[in-house]
């Protein structure tokens, strides 16, 4: 699996010969202001709820490149009624959308769409198949939930969690999140893009090495393989 940071909680995933976009939020990110939103190519947008911090690009990319937008019922209705492409899914359902099987998973958070609408349950997204699995939790807080992850789902090669508090849990949760997954290769987001969530990586990395585990913090177009 390749996996690309564009900033934020956003990544661009070859999962099986398909590119999957988490959570678009590049033109209104400072930090992402060396991607060309034009060059970026995906056949599956996963939206993990409704804030603008992670679908500001959806509808733009969706556009551009016909690829559908997986989501929860309410923002995947929202999308449609543009004439966007959306496959909707609800907390604790999968399906197989043959390039593997996406997992909608519970989060602590919420969810409001730009223009006021209802956002519906925020979730995170577990994909698997072809003996490769991941996890992109979304915004949440740690709950107790991420321990079914192992009992439900393949052991994950990685796992992209938020470390940037306020908004989120922060790091220390995010090691005992680590835990309940039984994961312990963890990509970094949702930290340092604005000032309440703004972190010390090098104190964060160290928290995790003296967990022995692996704290990955990507350079914003860098890339990773798993």
């Amino acid at each position: 699996m390749k996996v690309t940071c564009l900033g934020h909680s956003c990544f661009l995933i070859l999962f099986n010969g398909k590119r999957l976009l988490i959570d678009p939020f590049i033109t209104g990110n400072e930090l992402a202001k060396n991607i060309t939103i034009s060059d970026i190519k995906c056949d599956y947008i996963l939206v993990t709820h409704g804030h603008q911090d992670h679908l500001l690009d959806a509808e733009l990319i969706a556009n551009n490149t016909n690829a559908t937008i997986i989501s929860n019922y309410e923002i995947v209705s929202w999308y449609q009624a543009k004439g966007v492409n959306g496959h909707a899914m609800n907390q604790g359902g999968k399906f197989n959308f043959g390039f593997g099987t996406v997992k909608f998973v519970s989060a602590i958070h919420s969810s409001i769409l730009p223009d006021g609408s209802y956002g519906g349950n925020p979730g995170g997204f577990v994909v698997y198949g072809n003996n490769k699995c991941f996890y992109h939790a979304g915004d949440t807080a740690l709950t107790y939930d991420m321990k079914l992850i192992p009992t439900l789902c393949p052991k994950l090669d990685f796992a992209i969690l938020p470390i940037g508090d306020n908004f989120t849990m922060g790091v220390d949760e995010a090691l005992i999140a680590a835990d309940f997954i039984k994961c312990n290769k963890i990509i970094g987001c949702h930290f340092n893009t604005f000032p309440p969530i703004k972190i010390d990586i090098d104190d964060a990395v160290k928290k995790f090495n003296f967990s022995k585990k692996n704290l990955f913090i990507p350079e914003i177009g860098g890339s990773l393989m798993f």
